[in-house]
């Protein structure tokens, strides 16, 4: 939905618009009488070529989907940090506190105000960042402790030496291995993929880490705002 059709689609649904309109229609079917529902219609093309266009009600607009996205993040954030195992939540916290620090570093510099204001948002990201990349490697880890390779691996080789002496039977039988060694295949290559998924996670959090201790110490030893790295 472009932006036009949401501030004109919030303009409709507000609840000041919908209450005149229902006003005028219940006001037409008492007095049995069309004239006040064709006014308010006549009213209402006026008011949504109009006020969707004012800047004040964009703001009001945008202010409003920010609200919604920052608590339908903070419910997700809540959700997964529940998820989370007591130590990584403990981790969380202490590099939550690391960003507290910073920001508080920030605004205690001459003019770093609008610096602290630029520096939570960016802190914030990175910290949403990691809680869904430790909630992944969860997954990747619960999956490949799940996951037996051997059973899989001897399986798959029994299967192609049937198939490759001519020991699969009947050719419909055949057939049902050939398509069972593809299975195998693939989920063995899902495993391998796991795999490399979980350790590129790994130092994608370690980096993350990495730069919230390095904005850190940056706002310890800052004194120019202007020479914060970009």
């Amino acid at each position: 939905m472009s932006d036009s059709e949401s501030y004109l689609k919030a303009a409709l649904l507000s609840r000041a618009n919908l209450v005149t309109l229902g006003g005028a229609a219940v006001f037409s079917a008492v007095l049995v009488n069309p004239v006040p529902i064709l006014v308010a219609a006549g009213l209402e093309l006026l008011y949504l070529g109009i006020v969707p266009s004012l800047p004040g009600f964009k703001r009001m607009v945008r202010g409003r989907a920010e609200e919604q996205r920052r608590a339908s993040e903070q419910e997700t954030m809540e959700q997964l940090l529940e998820d989370l195992s007591a130590n990584q939540r403990d981790y969380y916290f202490a590099l939550r506190d690391l960003r507290e620090k910073t920001v508080q570093n920030y605004r205690r510099l001459p003019g770093g105000r609008a610096l602290a204001v630029s520096a939570e948002g960016r802190l914030d990201g990175l910290l949403v960042s990691f809680v869904r990349l430790l909630s992944t490697l969860n997954d990747y880890r619960g999956y490949l402790n799940n996951t037996d390779r051997q059973p899989l691996e001897k399986e798959l080789a029994e299967l192609r030496v049937e198939l490759a002496g001519g020991g699969a039977g009947r050719p419909e039988l055949q057939e049902i291995k050939r398509r069972r060694v593809e299975i195998l295949e693939r989920r063995l290559e899902r495993f391998d993929r796991a795999a490399s998924s979980r350790e590129v996670i790994s130092h994608q959090l370690a980096s993350i880490e990495d730069f919230l201790r390095l904005l850190h110490e940056q706002s310890i030893t800052l004194r120019d705002p202007e020479t914060v790295d970009a």
